[in-house]
């Protein structure tokens, strides 16, 4: 039986959010009596959504976890979960407590949003963790949650989690817990998707779409990606030949990586797209967009810069034209860029995902 402690906060039970305590325990209950771990694709989001239920002491009581709290300079899970606690405003266990060797669970929740302005920098996407914790507000019962956050890898859990910060969902410290937050309301509602869980009236959902419905790939997945890659400058009878090309290795589901890349490069060759090595200057980019898009195009950049972080500069530009540079994802030292209509990108990822054509916004 996991036990919770009391705290001075106001009960996490707003009627119109669906972050409240009870979609929250919604969850933990199938997450206690069913499974404790979920992955899936939440619609909208470019990685698969994982959800676990841990417990203290037992998930860390292996030789792992045991190294990594006696690194962190303590003695037992115990502890760690008092620091955690502590940070939270929730009551710590006693010594007493901690003799009677009793489970005390928490939810983390992890998946992947767009990258913040600065992330975008370096990274095509940014990793979200929200850590759970139950407790009793004016109650002797559980209800009530605090949430920890972090947008970092937790490559050392232990550190993971004391690193972790206290987030409130109605006061937002910065921009990545802005964007955490955001998708973490359509996490929620994909997780009561895909595990039926029935959400209250009164909860303003965040899409009205089931975020959890598996689009298969047709020939007509194809049709449509290529027209979207190639903004609509293709022949039809080179659009209906390529698609049943890609449809058809798609069918072969060859594991060569050789054979795949070899036929989506073939692919790009038929529409309008810049092949480049990872370093390219400001003038190849303008020389190059220019031809991807049909007229001049030119770019304010501070002086030396080159490559990847050339990308703010180019998109900014771009952005007044209502486009977006993309890439393909070649895995390897080059880029394969192509130029999309930026409301268009959303859906470009969507069939990215269905169709196996791998391309990334920069």
């Amino acid at each position: 039986m996991a036990g919770f402690f009391s705290n001075l906060f106001n009960r996490n039970n707003d009627a119109k959010s669906i972050i409240s305590f009870d979609v929250i325990d919604s969850i933990y209950s199938h997450l206690y009596h069913e499974s404790n771990s979920l992955e899936f694709k939440v619609k909208g989001l470019h990685e698969n959504v994982t959800v676990n239920l841990y417990s203290v002491p037992s998930s860390l009581d292996h030789e792992e976890g045991r190294a990594e709290i006696k690194k962190a300079g303590f003695n037992n899970a115990y502890e760690v979960l008092n620091e955690l606690y502590k940070k939270l405003n929730i009551g710590g266990l006693s010594e007493e407590a901690m003799q009677d060797d009793l489970q005390y669970d928490f939810i983390h929740i992890q998946f992947y949003s767009e990258p913040t302005v600065e992330e975008k920098k370096f990274f095509k996407r940014s990793i979200k963790n929200f850590v759970i914790f139950f407790c009793c507000t004016n109650s002797l019962e559980v209800n009530d949650f605090r949430m920890l956050y972090s947008g970092k890898h937790f490559f050392d859990y232990t550190r993971g989690l004391l690193e972790s910060e206290v987030i409130e969902v109605n006061n937002p410290k910065n921009e990545s817990e802005t964007i955490g937050i955001r998708d973490f309301k359509v996490v929620l509602q994909g997780i009561c998707q895909y595990l039926n869980i029935e959400i209250p009236e009164t909860i303003e959902l965040p899409s009205s779409e089931n975020l959890v419905e598996r689009e298969e790939a047709t020939i007509q997945s194809f049709e449509e990606f290529i027209n979207l890659v190639s903004r609509e400058n293709i022949e039809e009878e080179e659009l209906k030949k390529q698609s049943e090309i890609l449809f058809k290795n798609y069918l072969k589901g060859s594991k060569e990586y050789h054979a795949i890349v070899e036929g989506h490069f073939d692919f790009f060759e038929n529409i309008n797209a810049w092949n480049s090595d990872w370093k390219f200057d400001p003038e190849d980019a303008e020389y190059f967009i220019s031809e991807l898009i049909g007229e001049d195009f030119k770019f304010d950049y501070p002086e030396e810069t080159y490559s990847h972080d050339l990308f703010p500069y180019i998109q900014s530009e771009l952005e007044k034209l209502n486009l977006e540079l993309m890439t393909y994802e070649t895995y390897g030292d080059n880029y394969l860029f192509f130029v999309a209509n930026k409301n268009e990108v959303e859906r470009i990822l969507e069939l990215s995902e269905i169709t196996k054509i791998e391309v990334t916004q920069l």
